[in-house]
């Protein structure tokens, strides 16, 4: 199976069991200029933005270590596509989260990063 079919099915995964604790997804594969976005959803009245990162092993580290500095300003700069694209969602405010997955383990990590602006 190839890596972009992999990755849709464990991000379909994330988003029914991000579902089932209360997000509501707006958005998958948010495809912008400068990147991507996994999923993006609503909890509790907060915009939330989530990569999902895959591991079968911990041979190359963490998932959730894939989702570096450079990755972290990606993200945000995607974020702020997303909300230029939708001025519905401005108002909110915004969190990003990460969904590691290693191997049949899933950990959500909640508020994983802080916006970073970037001007470039």
């Amino acid at each position: 199976m190839n890596r972009r079919k992999l990755g849709q099915e464990y991000e379909e995964v994330v988003a029914q069991v991000l579902t089932k604790h209360g997000y509501q997804i707006i958005e998958r594969n948010f495809r912008g200029r400068r990147g991507e976005i996994d999923l993006i959803a609503m909890e509790m009245g907060i915009l939330v933005f989530i990569e999902v990162k895959y591991r079968s092993s911990t041979a190359v580290g963490m998932p959730e270590e894939a989702v570096d500095q450079r990755k972290q300003k990606t993200i945000c700069r995607m974020a702020d596509e997303y909300r230029r694209r939708h001025p519905e969602y401005d108002k909110y405010p915004i969190r990003f989260d990460v969904a590691a997955i290693l191997g049949n383990r899933l950990k959500v990590y909640k508020n994983a990063f802080e916006y970073q602006w970037s001007k470039r």
